[in-house]
């Protein structure tokens, strides 16, 4: 259906042209570098690592994986960051999360250097987005973004329903459409009328992180529905936040769960960095 928003094309030419501006920074001895680091065994956070780095070889970036044992103690781990904080090679740190309990996940996130932050999760880009000059963007809510325009949704004056506060993705893809000139609402697990919020929304983003919470007959008609969820049912079933048939129906524009979010998230991440490199060299 032709109202059916295809993150994994809009990712592929996103890295393409991300792989164009690589090759032209080698021309002028720059080649950007992206130091990932992975404590512990989690098998989830092994397929990201290893989708990241596949990413990286494909759009020419330099990758430097650190992969730890679980026992790695919280100094060592910050020891690391100080030297990659550092390596001149590396544009970009990123500490693959969850980590093991004994690590204070916060004390890692912001012992990163923030001009190699580019997850975007140190307090200081924090800071710098609220104020409306970000340094770097979150990558899923930044692929959102590129997502609304890649469809050519403008969200100036339009009505923004998010359902989801995390500091990942709810708050601060909330004050990028702010930053787009959106009116936006910040709904949640404990909303009232929930159903009504939604149903007035000209745009819908859902990343509350329950299987099909949202349902199809609260969309708008012609309403644009973005769901970041990925909810795992049964064995093999992967369903989204969004009661993704019904709203499918109503929506001028959806996003499917696989293939919407998740593509962009990884995409967001390499922009991230090449936007690094080029700053290093002061391009």
């Amino acid at each position: 259906m032709d109202n059916i928003i295809d993150g994994k094309a809009i990712a592929a030419a996103i890295r393409e042209e991300i792989a164009q501006d690589v090759e032209a920074l080698k021309t002028k001895c720059v080649t950007p570098g992206l130091a990932v680091v992975l404590v512990g065994e989690d098998p989830a956070s092994r397929v990201y690592v290893t989708m990241k780095e596949k990413a990286c070889t494909q759009a020419g970036i330099f990758s430097d994986e650190h992969k730890l044992p679980a026992e790695t103690s919280e100094s060592e781990l910050l020891a690391l960051i100080d030297r990659l904080n550092q390596d001149q090679r590396i544009d970009g740190i990123l500490v693959q999360l969850p980590l093991p309990d004994h690590i204070n996940e916060n004390k890692i996130l912001e012992a990163i250097s923030p001009t190699k932050d580019v997850d975007g999760f140190h307090p200081y880009n924090v800071g710098r987005l609220v104020t409306g000059t970000p340094l770097f963007q979150p990558c899923t809510p930044f692929g959102v973004m590129k997502m609304l325009e890649h469809t050519g949704v403008d969200l100036t004056g339009k009505e923004v329903v998010v359902v989801g506060r995390s500091n990942i993705v709810g708050k601060p893809v909330a004050l990028m459409c702010l930053a787009q000139h959106a009116t936006v609402t910040i709904c949640h697990s404990r909303t009232r009328n929930l159903a009504e919020q939604v149903g007035r929304a000209d745009v819908v983003i859902a990343a509350v992180g329950r299987p099909e919470m949202i349902k199809g007959e609260w969309i708008k008609e012609g309403a644009v529905v973005i769901d970041v969820g990925v909810n795992r049912v049964g064995e093999k079933k992967l369903v989204g936040d969004v009661e993704y048939q019904a709203a499918l129906q109503r929506a001028s524009a959806i996003t499917p769960v696989p293939g919407g979010v998740g593509p962009m998230t990884i995409s967001m991440l390499l922009y991230n960095t090449l936007l690094s490199a080029k700053r290093r060299a002061a391009l």
